[in-house]
């Protein structure tokens, strides 16, 4: 395998081409538009909402596909290429088992907006940071739009106080800790390599000539479909046992690190 066959590029947001801060640097844009000008295509894939992801990516939002809530939905420009809505009868399941549960912050992840109950002002920072379409709702069961995706937040950790209150689940979704303090569930279907896979086949640019980055377990199955897979050196266990390669972390621009290698590579 050589870095020159490389013709797709997709990487996670949060924790991976985000720093920190939530930023993306100046250097990715440049690196992007020099790339695209070789033929290679860029994907974004995230657990965020389409508008959210979209904000991020404002100079390139034409040349990029968007891979939104984990999976559910995959977007270039005005044309949906997939759709993955969860079953009503048990999203409302979800949320009764998610009502017991202290400190959870739920909420639920539609195509153009998410809903949830009135949060507290502490919650409220983060929802504006992850969504920039939003509605308040007094009550999340038996909501009649589709929902793509329920996501949980935890102040303390996603994977001690969430992840174990519902795991049973998985046997009938797909339970995936994507973050520190974020949970999110989903139809089965509904996961970052199942939409990278039916990109592939859309671009017709086989896994041995694509190049993913991720740093946590939302990113699993988008890894295994990339001959050249990148786990940040920031990333969860799993992701570093699972990708290929290792970069640099999201706060020293790891992808930007291995984008310069791409292009010295396509010359």
């Amino acid at each position: 395998m050589d870095l020159k066959d490389v013709k797709l590029v997709v990487t996670d947001m949060d924790g991976t081409l985000l720093d920190s801060a939530h930023r993306v640097s100046d250097r990715f844009f440049e690196l992007q538009e020099a790339l695209g000008r070789r033929g290679v295509r860029f994907a974004a894939a995230s657990g965020r909402q389409y508008q959210s992801i979209a904000v991020k990516l404002t100079p390139i939002l034409g040349e990029v596909f968007i891979i939104a809530e984990n999976g559910g939905l995959l977007r270039h420009r005005e044309t949906e290429l997939l759709s993955t809505p969860m079953d009503p009868v048990l999203r409302d399941e979800v949320l009764r088992t998610l009502e017991g549960i202290p400190g959870a912050h739920t909420v639920l992840c539609g195509k153009e907006r998410a809903y949830l109950r009135p949060p507290v002002p502490a919650f409220r920072e983060q929802l504006t940071e992850y969504y920039t379409e939003f509605e308040y709702l007094d009550e999340l069961q038996g909501f009649r739009g589709e929902i793509m995706k329920i996501a949980v937040y935890h102040f303390d950790s996603s994977e001690t106080y969430i992840y174990p209150k519902v795991q049973p689940y998985e046997n009938r979704l797909k339970v995936k800790v994507s973050g520190a303090h974020w949970v999110d569930l989903s139809d089965p279907k509904a996961h970052k390599g199942r939409a990278l896979e039916l990109l592939q086949k859309h671009l017709g640019i086989p896994p041995e000539a694509t190049l993913a980055f991720g740093d946590y377990n939302n990113d699993l199955e988008m890894l295994e479909r990339a001959a050249f897979s990148y786990a940040m050196a920031n990333a969860h266990p799993n992701v570093l046992q699972t990708a290929r390669f290792k970069t640099l972390s999201n706060d020293e621009q790891g992808v930007e690190h291995i984008l310069e290698q791409l292009l010295a590579a396509l010359g």
